[in-house]
């Protein structure tokens, strides 16, 4: 096996490299939405903090060919377009 190959074997990374990646968007969405259900309770969401979920479900939906998940990532940014509508009428733009 030539070096070439080797170097491509490495940079695919092993069998279960895409899942690593997977679980790490997976978690990093579920944090953007815990963030989001504490600041609902605490009445201090801010539209950057909506952003941040909608970049996440972008992220999470690149690499999902899932439809049962992309249903579910249609409805939390349906929800996720309607809050920042919500606040932009309100006037709290950031």
């Amino acid at each position: 096996m030539g070096v070439e190959s080797l170097l491509a074997l490495q940079d695919a990374g092993g069998p279960l490299e895409g899942r690593r990646r997977s679980m790490r968007r997976a978690v990093r969405l579920l944090d953007v939405l815990d963030d989001l259900k504490v600041a609902l309770i605490d009445g201090t969401l801010r539209p950057d903090q909506i952003r941040a979920l909608s970049l996440a479900i972008a992220e999470q939906r690149a690499t999902t060919d899932e439809p049962a998940l992309e249903a579910v990532l249609d409805e939390i940014e349906t929800r996720a377009a309607v809050e920042l509508a919500k606040l932009e009428v309100l006037g709290l733009r950031s």
